[in-house]
This record gives structure tokens, C-alpha cells and sequence, in this order.
């Protein structure tokens, strides 16, 4: 069993918890309120100008020309999902300008970017993994169920393949710059505790 594989599984606990969160369950049956959706929205937007940072700190970190366009093309991943935050704050008017984090947000984006600014590539990818993988696995998973229309956007983007192909390319390179050691469980671990944080936070 590879290295991502292992990971998810020992931390199916936290997974399954925000699977049936009342903010995700809201967000497959269209009951989760408007007001909820836009702080969320905003959150992420704040949160993912972050996640790309941390990409770019593996970029610099990495030791290959393969490293160079792995995280080269998962960066162009955040800002397609920036991009659909955009479409979102057109339709809904939430301001991006001026976002202030709450304390979940500030939590998770300090965990990662002084997690990558020690410049170990394989506890840097740990942290980021969680994100990708669970978001992938919450999209398809809601996409099984009978969708809202309310957020059914969210739900298509999430279980898209190509977002699905870029959680298997962060993991692949979990895989190859990280071993099982303390601090990559931690990590990994402590993410999936924090994207649990950030969905009762916005609720």
C-alpha cells in the first residue's frame, strides 16, 4: 500500500466525521444557508491564495525538472479553483478584497506556510495532501446522492476528474519525497483536523 494510501486510511475517522458535518450534508441537499456558503467562500478564496504559496515553496523545494512541472500544474489547479470562487462572488456579491480570517482560517494557513518554510518537501506535501485528497473524495461522494441545485456547482467541481487527477499527482509526489515518519503523520493528521475546523467555523 502506497505511503497517501496508508494516510488516508489511518485518518478515516476525521474524514468521516466531515462527511456527515450538517455544512457538508448542506451542501449536497441545498440546506446549507446562503450567508454560510458566502463566509466560506470567502474563507477559501483567503485560504487558497495560501495553499498556492505552499505550492510554490515545494516548487522551489523540489529536486527534479518532473518536480518543476508537477507543482508548476497544481498551482494552475488553485487558480481554477480561485476562478470558480470568482464566479461565486459575482453571483452571491461577497467581497474578496477585504477578507479578515477567522481564527480556523488563520490556523491552517499559518500550519502550512510554516510547515513549507522549513523547506522538508515530503512534511510540506503531507500537510497539503488532506486538502486535495478529501476534497475529491467529498465531491464524488456527494455527487452520488441527489444533488440541490442550490450548490451543485461546488459539488461538480469536486468531482470533476481532472480535480480528481490532481489530488493523484499530489499524491504521487507525497509518495515520492516523503517516508512514514512522526512528523509526516502529524501533519497529515493535523490537516484533516483543521479541514474539519474550517467547515464548523463557516457553518
Amino acid at each position: 500500500m502506497s505511503l497517501a494510501q496508508r494516510l488516508w486510511d489511518i485518518n478515516g475517522d476525521l474524514g468521516a466525521r466531515i462527511r456527515i458535518h450538517d455544512f457538508v450534508e448542506g451542501l449536497g441537499n441545498g440546506s446549507l444557508p446562503v450567508e454560510s456558503f458566502k463566509r466560506y467562500v470567502a474563507q477559501d478564496a483567503y485560504f487558497l491564495e495560501a495553499f498556492a504559496r505552499a505550492y510554490a515553496f515545494c516548487l522551489a523545494n523540489g529536486t527534479s525538472r518532473d518536480d518543476l512541472y508537477d507543482f508548476s500544474e497544481l498551482i494552475s489547479g488553485v487558480v481554477e479553483e480561485l476562478k470558480l470562487h470568482r464566479s461565486y462572488t459575482e453571483r452571491l456579491q461577497i467581497d474578496l478584497s477585504s477578507v479578515t480570517p477567522v481564527a480556523a482560517t488563520k490556523f491552517y494557513v499559518e500550519f502550512l506556510l510554516n510547515t513549507a518554510r522549513r523547506g522538508r518537501l515530503g512534511e510540506t506535501i503531507a500537510a497539503m495532501t488532506p486538502c486535495m485528497r478529501l476534497y475529491a473524495w467529498l465531491g464524488q461522494s456527494l455527487a452520488r446522492t441527489n444533488v440541490a441545485p442550490a450548490y451543485a456547482d461546488w459539488v461538480k467541481t469536486y468531482s470533476d476528474p481532472g480535480f480528481e487527477a490532481l489530488a493523484v499527482r499530489l499524491e504521487a509526489l507525497l509518495d515520492k519525497h516523503a517516508i512514514d515518519t512522526p512528523a509526516v503523520r502529524a501533519n497529515y493528521r493535523r490537516a484533516m483536523e483543521l479541514e474539519l475546523g474550517f467547515f464548523a467555523a463557516n457553518l
